[in-house]
């Protein structure tokens, strides 16, 4: 996993309430758990005016020209504007995997669904919940500059508009050093490999029966 210490970047919008994950990463696109690829079919329905299937060649695929991250003014993008609620709906952790391979590393929102936000410490994104009045000054903000980019500073836990504004925001602590390391579970996991291979071999030799099936 990518580590997130201090990240500048495009900011884009998704400017509705309750987005969920199925609009996020439509439903069809799920039969693959290889966790990359997914970033053609973000916001797929929204996105495109033909309904994707996987494995589908998205470059030829017909593009909702009204929905901002055609705009010409968001390529690139890799900080995403958001409503309350963000990621509600079912539990797919394939909705952070279509987001990181997009682009974005940060959602700024009002509020999170709890899986979703947990699932997007899992996989190197940072998701930030600011009051729903510093969202929406962001929001008049970016609608009113071109090439609104935004500084996110994990360690010192600050939000740095253009004009030099620093706003703070909140973030479990272990969440956040395990971004800053870049550690997702299987990486917190094999920074104690060495002990785990202690423990297998003194169990095979303390209950040596528990291994007789094991080839």
């Amino acid at each position: 996993m990518r580590a997130f210490t201090v990240h500048s970047g495009l900011a884009a919008p998704m400017d509705r309430a309750n987005v969920d994950t199925d609009l996020i990463i439509p439903k069809q696109f799920l039969k693959s758990i290889k966790r990359s690829g997914f970033g053609p079919n973000l916001f797929d329905e929204l996105r495109y005016l033909d309904e994707g299937q996987p494995g589908q060649d998205c470059s030829r695929r017909p593009l909702n020209e009204d929905f901002p991250l055609n705009f010409p003014r968001y390529r690139g993008a890799s900080i995403l504007l958001a409503r309350e609620n963000f990621g509600c709906g079912s539990s797919r952790e394939h909705a952070p995997w279509a987001l990181e391979d997009y682009g974005f590393r940060c959602i700024i929102a009002p509020s999170f669904a709890d899986i979703f936000y947990n699932n997007c410490f899992k996989n190197g994104v940072l998701p930030i919940a600011l009051d729903a009045a510093i969202v929406d000054r962001l929001f008049d903000q970016m609608y009113a500059s071109e090439g609104y980019e935004l500084t996110v500073d994990l360690q010192r836990q600050r939000v740095i508009t253009p004009d030099g504004e620093e706003i703070p925001f909140e973030v479990d602590a272990f969440r956040r050093q395990c971004l800053l390391e870049g550690l997702d579970d299987i990486g917190l996991t094999l920074q104690r490999a060495d002990a785990i291979r202690a423990y297998e071999d003194r169990q095979r030799i303390d209950s040596p029966w528990l291994f007789g099936a094991i080839r």
